[in-house]
C-alpha cells in the first residue's frame, strides 16, 4: 500500500490506521530482512532494490493465498473468492450490470472493481492489483489474452442547438476549427479521436481538456463545444435530446469492447468464470441495459461488493477513460 501510494500517511488513511502504526510495522519489516525498505524521494516516499524485491513476492503470496481459499472452496462445492476487475471510465457505464446478472446467480463472489483511466487500468494489471481489465483495445506493453465481447460505439456530439448540427454538409475537417472538448492524454477516446484526425491528414485542436466524461457532457449541453464521447457514457442525454450526433457520414465510429488477462496469469476460479460470462452474455447484458426505463443516475465508479452489501472503494487518483 506505501509503495503504490508513496505516502506512509495515506496509506495509513487507506488501511484506517495510524501514521505511527505503519511505521512500525516498516521498520519491524526493514529489522526482519536486514535492509531499508523504502527511501524518501522529494516529499514520498519509493521502493529501495530490496524493496522492491520483497514487494514483488508479497504479491505472489497474496495471490496464492487466495488460489488456496478458492480452491478449498471449490472441494466443498461452494463458488465464492473475490472478483477483482478494473475498467477504463467509459465502461463503468456497462460492467455494472454485467456485474449484478453474474452475481444473481453466484452471491458469494465479492466483488473489487476499480475505474480508472487508460494508463491506471494497464498500471493495475501489471501488478496484479486486478485480475481482469475491461478496456477498448489490449495493451501492447504486456503480454496478455484478450477477448472482444460487446461493440463500442463512439461519436462526436453536440447540443442540438449547436451551429454544426444546421450544415447540411459536414465532414471531419469541419471539426478542425470547432471547440473539441476531450479527456485528457492517457484515456481511450483521447487517443482514438487523435488518431482519427491523424489518419485523414487533418489537423487535431483541442478546445478544452477535462478528466471525466461528466464534466465533457455538461459542456456539450451547454453549447460550449463539441464533445467526442462513447455512446455508452451519453445514451441517456441522447435519448432525452440534452445532446445529438453531428450528421456526417463515419459517425458514429465503432471499436470493440475487450476483457483482458494476463497471458501467463492463473486466473481464479470466480475471474475465469466472470471471463467466460462477459464472452458468452456481455454483449446481451448492455443491450438489455440499454432497454430499460431511463432513469437518471450516477454510475458508481468503483464498488466493493460482499454478501452484506455494496460499498464505495476509492477510484484512482488520476481518472480517465
Amino acid at each position: 500500500m506505501v509503495a503504490r501510494l508513496g505516502s506512509v500517511s495515506r496509506a495509513a488513511e487507506e488501511l484506517n490506521l495510524t501514521q505511527p502504526a505503519v511505521s512500525l510495522q516498516i521498520r519491524l519489516l526493514e529489522e526482519a530482512v536486514g535492509a531499508g525498505v523504502l527511501q524518501r524521494v522529494g516529499r514520498g516516499v519509493q521502493l529501495t532494490a530490496a524493496g522492491e524485491i520483497l514487494a514483488r513476492y508479497a504479491r505472489e503470496i497474496l495471490q496464492l493465498w487466495i488460489e488456496a481459499g478458492d480452491e478449498v472452496a471449490a472441494l466443498k462445492g461452494d463458488l465464492g473468492g473475490t472478483l477483482r476487475i478494473g475498467a477504463i471510465t467509459t465502461a463503468e457505464y456497462l460492467i455494472p450490470p454485467i456485474l449484478v446478472k453474474f452475481t444473481e446467480t453466484r452471491p458469494h463472489v465479492k466483488i473489487y472493481f476499480k475505474v480508472g483511466n487508460r494508463e491506471d487500468i494497464i498500471r493495475m494489471l501489471a501488478t496484479h492489483e486486478i485480475d481482469l481489465a475491461v478496456m477498448g483495445s489490449p495493451p501492447k506493453e504486456l503480454r496478455t489474452n484478450a477477448a472482444e465481447f460487446a461493440k463500442h460505439p463512439m461519436a462526436f456530439v453536440a447540443a442540438p442547438g449547436h451551429p454544426l448540427m444546421r450544415r447540411k454538409r459536414l465532414s471531419l475537417k469541419d471539426l478542425e476549427s470547432a471547440n473539441l472538448l476531450v479527456r485528457e492524454r492517457g484515456a481511450g477516446t483521447r487517443a482514438t479521436v487523435e488518431s482519427l484526425f491523424k489518419v485523414s491528414g487533418l489537423k487535431f485542436h483541442i478546445g478544452s481538456e477535462l478528466s471525466s466524461n461528466e464534466a465533457i457532457k455538461q459542456m456539450a449541453e451547454a453549447g460550449l463545444g463539441v464533445a467526442f464521447l462513447s455512446l455508452h457514457a451519453c445514451a441517456l442525454e441522447l435519448r432525452t435530446g440534452l445532446l445529438a450526433q453531428l450528421p456526417f457520414a463515419g459517425n458514429p465510429i465503432v471499436r470493440e469492447w475487450y476483457v483482458v488477462t494476463l497471458a501467463d496469469r492463473r486466473l481464479s476460479q470466480a475471474a475465469g468464470l466472470f471471463r467466460d460470462f462477459m464472452v458468452e452474455r456481455g454483449a446481451h447484458v448492455i443491450d438489455g441495459a440499454k432497454a430499460s426505463p431511463d432513469r437518471r443516475r450516477k454510475a458508481v465508479p468503483a464498488l466493493s461488493k460482499s454478501t452484506s452489501g455494496i460499498h464505495p472503494v476509492r477510484k484512482s487518483t488520476n481518472v480517465g477513460d
